[in-house]
């Protein structure tokens, strides 16, 4: 077996709901290799937003294990970027303290903590705007000071959270493409969980399929399309199969239908 950056071992999360158990998620094995771009996607109560809080270490299972370059998760900690639906930025903070942010709870001198600030920054296109405040940013680049700041303690595994979900379409996209040159540039692993197949699939290296109430793997699908793609690949006959093949077990596994 090759190496794995992000593991989950028959991963279970229970809650209490008005005094009754809920299950969340239900055994859910799922392994997450270097570099890859891994999509979660399915319907509502399939436990998406869940499966990415227990990775976060923001929540503990309720049975199972999730390891990290085999390190147990025991809470939040640097070798895991998260990126929510908002930015959640600091608005007293500027553009590059923000992202600065967590290089400031790491063992780093000044010097490489201004490289990373800078590199980042220039990554994401927001050397222009590094010393404006949040609330004279547009949302497209308020997520960007997002990603930026989760990519600057430089990662296992960057955590997205329907990233781009609150932005236009024109921007969406913009922000797609963004975020494949990052993980391109910087080989990072990435775990995204979207109720968006359009964007599992175009972004995506493997899309996995939750199964919903409780939420389980119900489905794999590897994503055969060039690592250099651009937005011209949704038009191609492979993407639009591709999509219909997601959103068709994303239907079925919604039904409680057996997917094999």
């Amino acid at each position: 077996m090759g190496r794995v950056t992000l593991e989950l071992v028959d991963v279970c999360k229970d809650y209490r709901v008005r005094g009754q158990r809920k299950r969340a998620l239900d055994g859910v094995r799922l392994t997450v290799s270097p570099r890859e771009f891994l999509c979660v996607v399915g319907a509502s109560g399939s436990g998406k937003s869940t499966l990415l809080s227990l990775v976060a270490g923001l929540t503990t299972p309720t049975s199972g294990e999730i390891t990290v370059e085999g390190r147990p998760i025991t809470g939040p900690g640097p070798d895991r970027g998260l990126v929510f639906q908002t930015g959640s930025l600091y608005p007293w903070r500027t553009v590059e303290r923000n992202v600065a942010f967590g290089l400031e709870l790491l063992a780093l001198d000044t010097a490489e903590r201004r490289r990373r600030v800078d590199w980042y920054l220039a990554e994401t296109g927001l050397a222009a705007v590094r010393r404006s405040l949040p609330r004279q940013l547009s949302g497209g680049q308020q997520q960007r000071v997002a990603i930026a700041r989760a990519l600057a303690c430089e990662p296992d595994v960057l955590l997205l959270d329907e990233p781009f979900g609150a932005l236009d379409v024109q921007t969406k996209e913009d922000m797609q493409l963004l975020i494949r040159q990052i993980w391109r540039d910087t080989g990072t692993t990435v775990l995204m969980v979207t109720h968006d197949v359009e964007e599992a699939v175009f972004l995506g290296t493997r899309v996995v399929v939750l199964a919903s109430d409780p939420g389980r793997v119900a489905a794999e699908i590897r994503i055969p399309l060039a690592d250099d793609r651009d937005l011209t690949a949704k038009r191609t006959p492979v993407f639009h199969e591709l999509r219909a093949s997601v959103e068709d077990l994303v239907r079925a596994s919604h039904r409680r239908e057996v997917i094999r």
